[in-house]
């Protein structure tokens, strides 16, 4: 420990950095995990994500879980109003947004009863005491102030009068009592910042962006977020600061990305690697809408953006651009899935490259639309009429969203068919540092289009249906180019000439080959995570799990118990050495935020008697409990092998 330093009595540092004037006992930690909660009109959501980019800034990992409720403004004061954002920083590599918070800062009573369940035993709580009056403790059910009923007594609490310090510090300018109270976050960031010596400017110089247009709200916030630095260094209430140090992460330069930010991007990149325009034609949809609004900024890249009047229009447009020699894409969340469904199915039927993008949400029916699930596996796998088989890919991370929209243009474009892309809320709103890539490593995604007539016979005719020996892959033709008028839609075709073809024996060898296409796509195999080579139980999950199981399996490790990890990016077709690998463990367990549906599909591949472990609760699995369930498995504590549904 070190004392900090002091600086002139103007408490900043000679370039309009916030620096402390009071000597305080410095602890240095390895990493912290903090939740801002409040009202959902309390501004949670912005006062995370600016500490969060701070902390990206400074050069920490970090992780985030963005936490919030699905009505636009839910009844103030109230529990399901809450909303709140956890931000986890370390100086070491993290793959999770934290399963506890060491601070909870709580704007209201609502916001403390809703989160307190969560903290640890002497963990700090942070109260905004000016919003604890006897009518907002009655709303959310306190019979006594949990500051006098000693439900307090084994954490460290720190009352702040943060409405009241935000206001006396706005006295001079001008804005009403209302407008003042809204600057609070910015009070709770500033003290935030200061006790974990976090970076000022960044914060400072987007605010006066974000408010450009309202320079006294921009002001306004920043003496607010001064006062909250200020306070920290006065008040003899916090007598310790600490550091967290920058993480050693491998070299280039990163930025702080979303999963929906980084799939627009990937989707960019795409367009760029293959040369070919883009057009997202999608109906806003928690949580995906976040897809367009970024690809809207992009049209500087080819991209056009579209938002229809339904789901069906949105990706029937994405399907005509794909018809015209675009790369069609379109996004949507579960439901709109179910409305795309039959269009999906004419993608198949006319097999061209469209990119559906799946962000999962609880369900079924409008469901959790704030709430994270990965429960439309099956959906995705099965979710048509008739045989209408599509790939599956999935990201496991935020930035990895990048590149696994690379990955599914690439499969749309060499095997002319749709690919569904299953992301999820908490790898959606999620986000962490992205290394951004060398371009020269990007894939080339380059397609040739059909020119000349292709039929085998003297006619001169194009015939559609005619497909590469390697790929399986039909021919893509532009509409307009000489000679190469066709007929494609929903209606069955005849082997190579497209023509509309009612014979049993036709349907079969359309329908088979559609079939063979899919399962013949060339994908990597499964790596899989097993340090001392002598693991008997292999963790096997998807999607967002990714996180959760790698902590977990870290943690076991640490505690003496071999275990193997391994993440399925792609769901169909599965990696070919995934039979191999099943077989090599004596327990294979499905963690998933479902009821088990990769856990059913591998069951009826490979007949493995897979443990699955299930949980729809609308939030991510923690590392505590899947430790606990792995060494559990691992001790025989419970049984892997037999009943394994938990």
């Amino acid at each position: 420990m070190s004392d900090a330093t002091t600086s002139a009595t103007d408490a900043t540092n000679g370039n309009g950095a916030l620096s402390a004037a009071r000597p305080t006992e410095v602890s240095k930690l390895d990493r912290v995990v903090i939740r801002f909660a409040g009202d959902s009109g309390d501004g949670m959501q912005l006062t995370g994500d600016r500490f969060t980019s701070e902390a990206a800034a400074f050069g920490n990992d970090l992780s985030t879980m963005p936490n919030f409720p699905a009505e636009i403004r839910a009844p103030q004061g109230t529990i399901p109003g809450v909303s709140s954002f956890q931000v986890h920083f370390a100086d070491y590599d993290i793959l999770t947004p934290g399963d506890r918070p060491d601070v909870l800062v709580a704007m209201n009573p609502a916001a403390l009863k809703a989160n307190l369940g969560d903290v640890p035993q002497g963990g700090t709580v942070i109260l905004n005491v000016d919003d604890f009056s006897k009518r907002n403790l009655t709303k959310v059910g306190y019979a006594a102030d949990p500051r006098e009923s000693g439900e307090l007594e084994s954490f460290q609490v720190h009352e702040v009068a943060m409405s009241a310090l935000t206001q006396g510090a706005l006295a001079d300018t001008g804005l009403g009592k209302k407008d003042a109270d809204r600057c609070k976050n910015m009070f709770a960031l500033g003290l935030l910042s200061w006790m974990y010596h976090r970076p000022t400017e960044g914060t400072e110089r987007f605010l006066r962006e974000k408010f450009a247009k309202k320079p006294d709200i921009a002001e306004a916030n920043i003496l607010a977020f001064r006062a909250g630095w200020y306070y920290g260094e006065t008040t003899e209430s916090f007598a310790t600061t600490f550091e967290v140090a920058p993480a050693k992460l491998a070299e280039g330069t990163y930025r702080q990305i979303t999963g929906n930010a980084a799939l627009a991007y990937g989707i960019v990149a795409a367009g760029q690697q293959s040369g070919l325009p883009i057009l997202l034609g999608t109906y806003p949809i928690t949580p995906a809408s976040d897809v367009l609004h970024e690809l809207s900024k992009h049209k500087n890249f080819g991209i056009t953006t579209f938002q229809a009047e339904d789901e069906i229009a949105g990706i029937g447009a994405a399907l005509g651009a794909a018809y015209g020699g675009a790369l069609g894409v379109t996004s949507t969340s579960g439901p709109g899935v179910a409305l795309k469904s039959e269009t999906i199915g004419l993608a198949v039927m006319t097999e061209l490259p469209l990119l559906v993008i799946d962000v999962q949400r609880g369900g079924p029916s409008t469901g959790l639309p704030t709430k994270t699930e990965q429960a439309d596996l099956l959906q995705a796998m099965f979710g048509r009429n008739g045989e209408s088989p599509v790939p599956i890919v999935a990201p496991c991370t935020p930035a990895d969203c990048f590149d696994a929209a690379l990955e599914a243009t690439r499969i749309a474009l060499t095997y002319r068919t749709p690919v569904m892309l299953l992301s999820d809320g908490a790898i959606a709103n999620g986000s962490e540092p992205w290394l951004i890539p060398d371009v020269e490593t990007l894939p080339d995604l380059r397609v040739e289009f059909a020119t000349e007539p292709n039929a085998d016979d003297e006619s001169g005719e194009f015939w559609p249906y005619v497909r590469d020996p390697e790929t399986l892959a039909r021919p893509w033709a532009v509409p307009g180019t000489p000679g190469l008028q066709h007929r494609i839609g929903g209606l069955e075709k005849a082997d190579r000439t497209g023509h509309i073809s009612y014979d049993p024996e036709n349907h079969e060898k359309m329908t088979r080959l559609r079939q063979a296409k899919i399962d013949g796509i060339d994908v990597p195999d499964l790596v899989v995570d097993d340090p001392s080579g002598e693991a008997k139980v292999l963790a096997l999950g998807w999607g967002s799990s990714y996180g959760p199981i790698g902590a977990a399996c870290r943690r076991v490790r640490k505690l003496g118990m071999p275990i193997a990890q391994a993440h399925l990016r792609h769901l169909n077709p599965f990696p070919a050495n995934l039979g191999e690998v099943l077989a090599a463990y004596d327990t294979v367990v499905v963690p998933e935020m479902n009821l088990g549906q990769l856990a059913l599909l591998l069951r009826a591949k490979y007949l493995v008697d897979v443990h699955s472990h299930t949980k729809v609760a609308g939030m991510a699995f923690k590392a505590e409990e899947l430790q606990d369930l792995f060494r559990d498995i691992i001790t025989g504590t419970i049984s892997g092998k037999k009943g394994g549904d938990k």
